[in-house]
């Protein structure tokens, strides 16, 4: 497959070139792997049988996610969380703090945050409960989510006391994260342009590295707006360290502590898609 075709597969399917263009190697071999297992001749047929055939899309769509994730992944950003949005949020005295990974991949962030809230439990003297959903379009990936299983290389970042904490070993030079860290985590699929979001309202929602890397403008605007519309007022929104908030967006303001952290005022203008949360 040349990259004339798979721009084709990315325009039926309403996603962006410079999103793939460094990770187009790998999705090009997945493609067209299944194209052969399928039977199809090539790229022409593909697409005229995904336009009547939802399922043949849904696992093509699938074959198009990407993940490239490890724990703590932009340590920066975590120190951020650490020592000013959580302690910001804590002092609220939520009983509950909900929490969004929307594009979870295969959970990395999601434990990473489990994690991280159970070391702030040394530093205050009572926490909120946490309840952290973590969504994706990709079944196998949710799968190794909730297996809880990773490479080595997954954990580089973690200091060795945390790795003995919350990981045990296992064959092929593998880990697992301990049965606690799985508790209060919901694990569900969702595409962020045809499914609802799993909530109404979140202090925290991670959207790195998908939404606004993957799709063009004209399908991303209006899932973005859907999701900040479940942002909490005084909630953040941490995304990408190579993405952008949507130029128009107006709801949003920086949180300087961290280049990729905005925060949703009190009170705010008008969302992308002109309501008011």
């Amino acid at each position: 497959m040349d990259d004339q075709q798979f721009r084709r597969i990315l325009d039926f399917l309403g996603l962006s070139w410079n999103g793939y263009r460094k990770v187009r190697k790998g999705v090009k071999k997945r493609i067209s792997r299944h194209m052969l297992q399928v039977g199809f001749r090539g790229v022409d047929e593909l697409l005229l049988v995904m336009g009547t055939d939802g399922e043949l899309r849904k696992q093509v769509e699938n074959l198009m996610t990407v993940s490239i994730s490890r724990f703590f992944r932009d340590r920066g950003l975590w120190q951020a969380l650490e020592k000013h949005i959580s302690s910001e949020i804590i002092e609220k005295k939520y009983e509950k703090v909900n929490v969004w990974s929307a594009g979870c991949a295969c959970g990395e962030e999601a434990y990473s945050l489990k994690i991280l809230w159970d070391t702030l439990r040394e530093d205050f003297e009572r926490l909120p409960d946490l309840e952290l959903r973590a969504t994706d379009m990709n079944p196998l990936y949710l799968d190794k989510a909730r297996a809880g299983v990773y490479p080595a290389s997954s954990l580089k970042e973690l200091p060795a006391d945390i790795r003995s904490q919350c990981f045990h070993p296992v064959k092929g030079n593998h880990f697992a994260v301990t049965d606690s860290l799985k508790e209060g985590i919901l694990w569900k699929v969702q595409n962020f342009l045809f499914d609802d979001p799993p909530q109404t309202e979140f202090q925290i929602i991670f959207l790195r590295n998908n939404l606004l890397t993957y799709y063009k403008e004209e399908l991303r605007e209006p899932a973005f707006g859907k999701i900040l519309d479940t942002l909490k007022p005084g909630g953040f929104l941490i995304i990408g360290s190579h993405e952008k908030i949507p130029a128009e967006c107006q709801a949003l303001v920086p949180f300087p502590p961290h280049p990729n952290i905005f925060q949703k005022p009190p009170v705010f203008p008008l969302s992308p898609r002109g309501t008011v949360s």
